[in-house]
């Protein structure tokens, strides 16, 4: 029933041109060329900068893409359109983004949009974003690193969908992207199996700069599928906001193509080797929160320190106010108040009160198993990292520290 549901949902979502605004040509030489209805496109012959492609999917279909040259690119945009567009009718708008931008541009027709064969659904334009992105990666030597992936409208789901199999992506733009198919028609605040581009499940995956363009006065996607696309990000970019942008015009507004600029540029410049050592660190980070949290014990008594939370939060802490350092459990040395549970005090006396691996009283409360630091009292064995230890010989008082007699 759900998959019925979904191919009906699929039947109001992809409403392609028709008749298509081009159509391919093949020339003597076997490549094709483009002749448009909607705006002229050159010929192979007149424009070199212009590849006119015809690719396959997994699903058996054939998809055209135009991709578009540019000798000063560093970076390349794989653009997937809107709902009631083809190439034919892109072709301008790319020219002036190849230009504009300084990147190489690739966009390509859906399954049953334009000279693409098949019939358009969710799975289709999965396959399709899927087959040129490996065009990119074998014909042209792209690697993911210098990709950034464009969506518009509809093109936000295909978008997403690859961008969250990719971990090491350039960025991702989100042109008036919607959070679910479903959720453009209806406010429902649940995802239920017949719905098409769950992207509100899909963005929370994407590791790379996202930057969100939407129009305050989208009719057609609300704005606030763009803000909660940008607030649910990972790494979110700077978002552009167009006031009185619809759905279909925010290309024609200033801030559009010079806010994508200044993305573009940082995009530029955050190489991966800056990626890597940011991953690096976020890492590194979490782990030393996780191993403060982890703490070894080395004998019947536990420390409770937190790096991040100073008071216990899980312990069985007893109204006690001794007032302990950790320094070996944490760069900036914290105090532990009430945060330490006594243990039997009968292992605290006697001949066997230090370990003998780390000369530890048996009642210390270290934190790792390996103590750095000098003993305060050599004679009895006491590392300055832990309290007062319960040695009955330091309690008489005859124990000589370094300082002279110690009074228990």
């Amino acid at each position: 029933m759900g998959c019925m549901v979904s191919q009906l949902a699929s039947k109001f979502a992809f409403f392609p041109p028709s008749p298509p605004t081009y159509q391919l040509k093949k020339r003597d030489d076997g490549k094709l060329t483009v002749v448009s209805t909607a705006c002229p496109i050159p010929h192979g012959d007149d424009n070199n900068s212009l590849d006119v492609l015809l690719v396959d999917t997994k699903h058996g279909n054939k998809i055209v893409a135009f991709y578009l040259k540019n000798p000063y690119a560093r970076l390349t945009l794989l653009y997937s359109h809107g709902n009631a567009a083809d190439l034919g009718q892109l072709y301008d708008l790319f020219v002036q983004l190849k230009v504009n931008l300084r990147v190489n541009l690739m966009g390509y027709d859906y399954s049953g949009y334009g000279a693409s064969t098949g019939k358009p659904s969710e799975s289709s334009t999965y396959a399709d974003i899927e087959a040129i992105y490996e065009c990119l990666e074998t014909e042209y030597g792209v690697s993911q690193e210098d990709v950034i992936l464009y969506g518009q409208s509809v093109g936000s789901g295909p978008t997403l969908h690859l961008a969250a199999k990719l971990p090491r992506l350039r960025g991702v733009v989100l042109h008036s992207g919607i959070l679910s198919g479903l959720r453009v028609l209806c406010h429902v605040k649940f995802s239920f199996c017949f719905d098409i581009y769950k992207n509100i499940n899909k963005i929370k995956k994407v590791k790379c700069p996202v930057l969100v363009i939407h129009g305050t006065e989208d009719d057609v996607v609300n704005w606030l599928h763009g803000n909660r696309l940008w607030k649910m990000a990972r790494e979110s970019y700077e978002p552009l906001w167009i006031k009185g942008g619809g759905h279909c015009n925010l290309e024609l507004y200033p801030d559009y193509i010079r806010h994508l600029c200044k993305f573009i540029q940082e995009m530029e410049k955050m190489t991966t080797e800056k990626r890597l050592k940011k991953i690096r660190q976020s890492l590194n980070s979490q782990s030393m929160s996780n191993a403060c949290c982890s703490l070894r014990t080395c004998c019947t008594m536990k420390c409770c320190c937190r790096c991040k939370l100073p008071k216990c939060s899980s312990c069985s802490c007893i109204n006690f106010s001794l007032s302990l350092n950790c320094p070996d459990c944490c760069r900036n040395p914290i105090s532990c108040i009430k945060c330490c549970r006594l243990p039997k005090f009968a292992n605290c006396f006697g001949s066997s009160t230090c370990c003998t691996k780390c000369s530890r009283p048996s009642c210390c409360c270290c934190c790792l198993p390996k103590c750095s630091l000098p003993c305060c009292y050599p004679k009895c064995g006491r590392p300055s990292c832990c309290m007062n230890c319960f040695c009955w010989q330091c309690f008489m008082g005859k124990h000589n520290g370094r300082n002279g007699k110690q009074r228990g």
